[in-house]
């Protein structure tokens, strides 16, 4: 039995490999003075026809350990097809068991979206005759940051944006944004083209490919949270909040979308910026029509369940969805899915997975169409 994690988006740490029915595991912590984690993804090699028995010990050290309860780990033998495992959590260790009906078997906190299948979705995308690709500038790790602009590029159109993954873990964030961009463009899709006609769309699938290459939770090469640098973005620690900005400013946002995952609560909803000091009534209202349309055009969006709301004028505006709000005066959002399931439409196969995030992402086209003539 052999035990890796040196590839891309691989964390783990060996404690005891020996017996399949004892394997002993521990996260490896974010760079950063605050060590975030709870992101695994880990292969486990000859094991075929052994029921395994997988113990991650520092589970309830993680970042947010109440995000175990109820959760089950994600396993696949030919990292296409994901499926959710038996699993528990108690006394602070997260247990694993699956049966391998294979010699390899990949483990993970969610479906992985690797920096590979960026590369192909970036490629895709801009063969498309509507669809340009530029370069922001590079990370700390020198990795590019993609923006896809999809468009005629006429300036007198609205700018609608929409990112990803600033939090590297939540891989369920870049898997939205794939169906929201093969929906997008997709030329026979008549609310895609009627989007089109309104408005420039620009979209930045991987906001943080370092962390996401490293394994990380929620952080990037240098240990930053970068959804709390909007209001203090460097060169030095959050290059790419930065560029993102410039590219922002350059081009104009009348709406932005702030695609994440959420570790404890399983449900699809929106945080919205109605705290912001500038916020105004239409920018609430524009919000809940937002959400009216999304809930129809997908149940498994819900508004009942969600993040407490801040005191008027009271926002965090290191955050992107309130700095944007308040910077450009915009209809700001930040769509939140779950690692674990939706509890008001359970998969007990699959979970909440790769085929539900990218509908979720498809949906959104649908609610931006609703209220994109009064942004």
């Amino acid at each position: 039995m052999h035990i890796s994690s040196n590839f891309d988006s691989g964390n783990i740490e060996i404690v005891s490999a020996e017996d399949p029915q004892d394997i002993r595991l521990r996260i490896r912590p974010d760079v950063g003075e605050d060590a975030f984690f709870q992101w695994f993804h880990f292969r486990v090699s000859g094991v075929a026809g052994e029921s395994l028995v997988i113990r991650i010990e520092n589970a309830g050290e993680a970042s947010y350990p109440a995000g175990w309860d109820g959760y089950r780990a994600c396993v696949s033998g030919d990292r296409d097809s994901w499926v959710r495992t038996d699993t528990d959590y108690q006394d602070g260790v997260l247990t694993i068991r699956h049966l391998a009906e294979v010699d390899s078997l990949y483990f993970a906190y969610f479906a992985p979206y690797s920096r590979e299948r960026h590369r192909d979705l970036i490629a895709a995308c801009q063969t498309q005759p509507n669809c340009r690709h530029a370069v922001l500038g590079e990370t700390l790790d020198g990795e590019e940051l993609d923006l896809l602009v999809i468009g005629d590029g006429d300036p007198a159109k609205k700018s609608v944006w929409a990112i990803a993954r600033q939090h590297p873990g939540e891989s369920m964030a870049e898997w939205c944004m794939e169906g929201f961009l093969t929906r997008l463009l997709d030329r026979s899709d008549p609310v895609g083209r009627e989007i089109l006609a309104r408005a420039n769309v620009y979209a930045i699938p991987n906001m943080n490919p370092d962390g996401s290459r490293r394994g990380h939770l929620r952080t990037n090469a240098a240990g930053i949270n970068l959804n709390r640098e909007w209001d203090k973005a460097s060169m030095e620690k959050s290059p790419e909040v930065l560029l993102a900005l410039k590219a922002m400013d350059n081009a104009g946002l009348h709406f932005c979308l702030d695609m994440h995952g959420d570790e404890g609560l399983p449900y699809n909803f929106i945080a919205g910026a109605d705290a912001v000091p500038s916020a105004t009534q239409k920018m609430i209202d524009l919000r809940v029509a937002y959400e009216a349309a999304l809930q129809r055009a997908n149940p498994d969006f819900q508004t009942k369940h969600g993040y407490p709301k801040a005191a008027p004028g009271k926002a965090n505006l290191s955050m992107c969805s309130a700095q944007l709000a308040e910077r450009f005066g915009a209809l700001s959002m930040t769509l939140e899915m779950p690692f674990k399931d939706n509890a008001d439409a359970p998969d007990p196969v699959n979970g909440w997975s790769i085929a539900r995030s990218r509908l979720m992402g498809a949906a959104q086209l649908d609610a931006i169409y609703a209220v994109i003539d009064d942004l």
